[in-house]
């Protein structure tokens, strides 16, 4: 698998960005661009963090600063997928919650 990538679909003003690999120091910038250009996109932004082995802050930092841009566009940011390392990561930061998708929306995550 490969240090990091991420790919994007868009559909109705829904934008889904698939992650894997590692998000961290090394990939912040990148990260970071590919969630705002994201939320440049679409109304709703799902992150699929399933391919994901390893988050550190710099990649919670990412998360956390797409979701306010979201927020200040009208829009939403939502983490979905999260297992293992990546799901303590953001659980013990607060991150899982307030990114969580609300049950109501059944939007496609996967590809």
């Amino acid at each position: 698998m490969a240090r990091f990538e991420a790919t994007t679909s868009s559909d109705a003003g829904r934008v889904t960005v698939w992650l894997s690999g590692e998000c961290d120091l090394a990939v912040r910038e990148r990260l970071t661009s590919v969630l705002l250009t994201a939320v440049a996109g679409g109304t709703v932004v799902v992150v699929d963090v399933g391919g994901v082995n390893f988050l550190d802050s710099s990649g919670v930092h990412g998360l956390v600063t797409a979701h306010h841009a979201a927020l200040a566009a009208g829009g939403r940011l939502y983490v979905v997928n999260a297992v293992g390392g990546v799901a303590r990561v953001l659980d013990v930061t607060g991150v899982g919650e307030l990114l969580r998708q609300p049950a109501d929306d059944h939007g496609s995550e996967q590809r």
